[in-house]
């Protein structure tokens, strides 16, 4: 019985990510955008949940959901009106975006089918939680497999699209 609510909660999930991402990319409003990129990141960080991932699902609500959508919203509110509609796509881009939409389906489908995905061993399935300390080693060193490089790029690059901002809303 667990197993089928899993199953559930997994598909409700699945079903919320797949809608909401199509509303981010078809709605007109930004700020709706943002707001259901908003629903996504929560879908995801509730399949880590599910999955046993309690830090990666903890990072993405406190990262992603917490710091980025409200940096989107800060960037959206700042350079725009709220109510601001998005321009009408030519047919032209239309053409090209659904192309490249269908491209990119067929190499997902094509690398999904074709994957092996059952013929390795499985010695190498970590069981239980990785201890803290480990994750924070990992995450703040700086030799090979660790991730403070790629945190303090993004940081700066963060930095610089608020400051871009701020001087566009300084034009107007």
């Amino acid at each position: 019985m667990e197993q089928i609510a899993n199953q559930v909660i997994f598909g409700l999930l699945a079903l919320v990510i797949v809608v909401c991402s199509i509303l981010t990319v078809t709605t007109r409003r930004i700020l709706r955008a943002a707001t259901y990129l908003l629903f996504v990141l929560f879908a995801t960080a509730g399949i880590y949940f599910q999955l046993d991932f309690t830090f990666l699902g903890a990072v993405q609500l406190a990262v992603y959901a917490g710091g980025i959508v409200v940096l989107f919203v800060f960037s959206i509110l700042l350079t725009s009106h709220p109510g601001d509609k998005a321009q009408l796509l030519t047919p032209k881009k239309r053409v090209v975006g659904l192309i490249a939409s269908i491209f990119g389906a067929i190499v997902c489908g094509y690398t999904l089918l074709t994957y092996p995905f059952f013929t390795k061993p499985l010695t190498s399935v970590i069981t239980g939680e990785i201890d803290m300390k480990e994750i924070g080693h990992a995450l703040m060193g700086m030799e090979k497999f660790q991730y403070l490089l790629p945190f303090e790029a993004i940081s700066v690059l963060l930095l610089a699209c608020i400051i871009g901002g701020i001087m566009i809303a300084r034009k107007r």
